[in-house]
């Protein structure tokens, strides 16, 4: 399946993160991930940002592992996929996607 475009790959995305608690766990990993993030601007640690993939995946694959039951787009889509999933962050807290 080939995509065109970030906006014909953000509703796939959707459908293969159609479980609720798969979104929150993606949600929870995202929260960590722009945490991480912000504590390395003020403190400069470098093993903050070693850490932003496994906390960041971490999360998301166990919602798929568990919840989904399906493989990660970020393994066939790794730049749509992060877009994406920081897409669907601010989605959530927009009201736009349900997660919680």
């Amino acid at each position: 399946m080939g995509f065109k475009n970030f906006a014909e790959f953000y509703p796939y995305y959707l459908r293969v993160h159609s479980n609720r608690m798969c979104r929150k766990l993606h949600f929870f990993g995202t929260c960590c991930v722009v945490s991480l993030l912000v504590l390395f601007f003020f403190t400069g640690q470098p093993m903050l940002l070693a850490i932003i993939p496994l906390v960041g995946y971490g999360f998301a694959w166990v919602g798929h592992l568990i919840y989904e039951k399906n493989q990660p787009a970020t393994f066939e889509y790794p730049l749509y996929s992060i877009l994406a999933d920081f897409r669907m962050f601010w989605d959530i807290l927009t009201g736009k996607v349900r997660a919680f």
